[in-house]
């Protein structure tokens, strides 16, 4: 047995990766236990009894997982103790890399027992009932049990047979369980095997044995299904890495390569280590980190992460973090940890359950000793009744339902680039109806681009580009920089317009405060800046003169409808004109465009807008809330007024919040979820980090490798993917219907069981068939459906929905 230890504490926000080693502090030391055959809540109990001694500082139980984390004080206990104490309780410690997943389950010496018992049990079976003539009688033993003398034939020795094969394990779990103290299903069917064998009801025994053995075996398979899909997640990470060493390349172990090395990443390999690309460049698959099944480009500068796949091109790639802390490993810890804390289902059926079991194994006490007093009969027919309820009385199908739920949603959440940090988190999205947004990085792209060029006078668009970019090249001004990333592309993608620009010579460069740039190219001066500045030179900005043919403009507008569409020129003696004082630039303005005029001193060139451009997709995610059921769809800005509002009416948000302080963002989170039921705030993470915590559900955008997005949100889209949000709302509001629905089923099924057992309804094998075995495997495989959830995608592809979002699409576009 190995263990993975950290050197912090609970809540210091640090994760430990499975598997991972570290040392000991004065703080305290960090343990990872794997604890496979702890699988259910009892057992956790049990587990969490046995750790509850002096030295040891905090017990996170992860039953769905098979893993238990503490934290203990090195000076106190230590591994050697903390692990035999969790081996006392009955339960075996593995190695602390293992999944908790039993690939030979079927195989296991328990099955086989299992299988042998079952073998006798038939056999039993058909000597009592099929063929009774060929049941000999060996012996009666009077005076032993309090029915009756034993009766000894072949059909009683079959049943012997098939309890002494198949409930050891059951004993032995319950022995522990009486030792705890701990009222669980080990205990009660333990109690049941034992009193059937001393009333002389062999057959009983060995049903209650063989069929209880063969529900164990399911429900861990059932089990095993699930974490079969965090094992997934924890493959994605590959165990070793080329690392280049003094000009040599060597393979080593991924947990032995230190920060800053260098690693050599081929075409068909994962990346092993989060880093930087140094060299080389190529087509990445991040689906298994983002979610996103396009592959990223990468060129040296760019960001991979661990487990990613390089589908073409060699890399060179400098690790910026140790395998430990890599944004996989963050991931697979973190949904390793999310049924640690107990959703509000769980609680209720932990307490629901702590009230059930004890009143029906009351109920089956009082039904087998009370049943031939006050109703009369046969007391082997009412100890069988008895016995029945006392199966009955386990709560193990409602129990397992919710945490097997949380786990299957979880993980699937994982896989298509979402991490939800916790099942009360998963439970929280599923009842929102209420979603803020922020604005910029979340509804827009959080980075400024040129959307329109109009070229006045002679000039075509790609020279008023052209002079734009030579004049404000030296400015550090956001729109300058989008200006001159716009002029870095050709209007026809050969590079012409950055290389018009770069063949002008540029001097006398002068920003004017307040109001643009001003630099002389090819020795003539050319301002850049707003249209005030354009007034003060002396310019009619409502009559500026255009080409017939307008000039080329860079911004197709042409579907453009309404407030949106671009007036048409007006003519005049000396050809057409454009009111831009009264038409183009409040336009462009109330579209929340900043606009830029470009000209010398005795001409205007054109007009340049440039804006924080809405993401294409904003306005189906909007649509698809409303449709999942979501109310109300706000979005809160810093920004001015005007320009809220107008991408709030393009992406069609039912309320816009603008001009409004972090604090403010607060309080109008505050106010949203006091109208609702529950509202969920959407940010990138950092700076809307108040307005998270304020929500009921924080969502962060584009939390790949983002520290403080990964660990303050309750949500992260790892991705910088909008449509990811509404994903989220489905599959939270599926988990949380499939949740009701397992506790519900479940519950029935043991009201009808509990009532129908005294009634002589329900036999020990339907009790055990149904209400154990068929009801666990029932809720389980109604969670792992969960697993299907896929995230919907906007149907761009559709002509009729292309058409619905035309006039998003058309109001980004960068390019004719």
């Amino acid at each position: 047995m190995s263990d993975s230890r950290e050197s912090n504490g609970p809540d210091d926000g640090a994760t430990d990766p499975p598997g991972g080693g570290a040392t000991d502090t004065p703080d305290g030391a960090r343990l990872r236990l794997a604890v496979p055959d702890m699988d259910c809540s009892s057992c956790a109990g049990k587990v969490e009894g046995a750790l509850d001694r002096e030295g040891v500082l905090s017990i996170d139980t992860r039953p769905t997982t098979g893993v238990v984390v503490l934290t203990y004080d090195p000076d106190l206990t230590d591994v050697e103790a903390l692990t035999a104490a969790v081996e006392a309780a009955g339960y075996a410690v593995e190695d602390a890399d293992s999944d908790g997943v039993a690939d030979d389950l079927f195989t296991s010496p328990r099955a086989i027992a299992t299988a042998v018992g079952g073998v006798f049990l038939a056999v039993g079976l058909a000597l009592e009932w099929l063929l009774p003539g060929l049941d000999p009688t060996f012996a009666t033993v009077g005076g032993v049990g309090f029915l009756g003398p034993w009766g000894v034939t072949g059909a009683s020795v079959a049943f012997l047979l098939a309890v002494a094969v198949a409930a050891p394990p059951i004993l032995r779990n319950g022995f522990y369980s009486l030792r705890g103290l701990s009222l669980d299903i080990d205990l009660l069917m333990s109690v049941g095997v034992v009193a059937a064998l001393l009333v002389d009801l062999p057959f009983e025994a060995a049903t209650l044995a063989v069929l209880f053995s063969v529900a164990e075996l399911l429900e861990r398979y059932s089990i095993d299904r699930a974490r079969t899909s965090l094992r997934e997640l924890m493959e994605l990470s590959p165990d070793d890495a080329v690392v280049i060493r003094d000009g040599e390349e060597e393979t080593v172990p991924a947990e032995s390569v230190a920060t800053g090395e260098r690693l050599a990443v081929r075409p068909g390999e994962r990346v092993p280590l989060d880093g930087v690309v140094k060299e080389g460049s190529g087509a990445v698959d991040e689906s298994p980190i983002t979610g996103e099944s396009v592959p990223a480009e990468k060129e040296p500068g760019d960001e991979v992460y661990a487990g990613s796949i390089n589908e073409a091109g060699y890399l060179e790639v400098e690790a910026t973090a140790p395998a430990e802390e890599s944004t996989i490993a963050r991931v697979v810890e973190l949904v390793e940890a999310a049924n640690g804390e107990e959703t509000r289902a769980e609680r209720f059926v932990d307490r629901f359950a702590s009230v059930y079991t004890p009143i029906v194994v009351v109920g089956a006490i009082a039904t087998a000793t009370l049943g031939p007093l006050l109703v009369g009969g046969g007391a082997e027919t009412w100890f069988v009744r008895g016995l029945t309820l006392l199966v009955v009385a386990c709560p193990c199908a409602f129990v397992i339902s919710t945490p097997v739920s949380v786990v299957s949603g979880v993980t699937a959440a994982a896989r298509n680039g979402v991490l939800i940090k916790g099942g009360e988190h998963l439970e929280a999205a599923g009842d929102v109806d209420a979603v803020a947004l922020d604005k910029t990085g979340t509804l827009t792209r959080g980075e400024l681009s040129v959307t329109d060029v109009v070229p006045l006078g002679d000039r075509e668009a790609d020279d008023v580009l052209a002079c734009a970019t030579a004049i404000e090249r030296r400015s550090e001004h956001p729109v300058a920089a989008a200006i001159v990333a716009r002029g870095s592309e050709s209007a026809d993608g050969t590079g012409g317009t950055d290389a018009a620009s770069d063949d002008v010579e540029v001097t006398g460069f002068e920003a004017l405060t307040g109001e643009g740039v001003r630099a002389d190219l090819d020795g003539e001066t050319h301002y850049a800046g707003k249209p005030s500045l354009f007034e003060e030179l002396g310019f009619d900005l409502s009559h500026a003169h255009v080409r017939a043919d307008g000039g080329s403009a860079l911004a197709d507008r042409d579907g453009a409808e309404g407030a949106d569409a671009p007036a048409e020129p007006e003519s005049c003696d000396h050809g057409q004109f454009l009111d831009l004082a009264s038409e183009t630039i409040p336009r462009l303005q109330a579209e929340g465009k900043t606009v830029v005029l470009v000209g010398t001193e005795t001409e205007l060139e054109g007009v340049i807008a440039v804006a924080d451009t809405v993401r294409p997709e904003a306005a189906w995610v909007v649509d698809r809330l409303h449709e999942l059921g979501i109310d109300r769809v706000a979005m809160l800005t810093g920004d001015n007024e005007r320009t809220a509002r107008a991408i709030g009416e393009r992406v069609g948000v039912d309320e816009v919040r603008a001009e409004l302080l972090p604090e403010e963002k607060v309080d109008a989170v505050r106010e949203l979820g006091a109208e609702a039921d529950g509202v969920a705030m959407v940010g990138d993470g950092i700076n809307d980090a108040p307005a998270l915590a304020a929500a009921d559900v924080g969502i962060a955008m584009g939390a790949a490798g983002a520290d403080t997005a990964i660990e303050t949100a309750d949500v992260a889209l790892m991705a910088d993917d909008l449509t990811r949000l509404p994903y989220v709302v489905d599959l939270s509001s599926r988990a949380s219907s499939t949740i009701r629905t397992n506790i519900g089923a479940s519950l029935a099924v043991k009201a009808l069981l509990a009532a129908g057992a005294p009634l002589g309804y329900v036999s020990v094998a339907m009790a055990v068939v149904v209400g154990d075995m068929g009801m666990s495997l029932g809720v389980t495989g109604n969670a792992l459906r969960l697993g299907n959830v896929e995230p919907a995608e906007p149907p761009t592809a559709d002509a009729e929905a292309a058409e619905s979002y035309a006039e998003a699409a058309e109001s980004n576009a960068e390019g004719a």
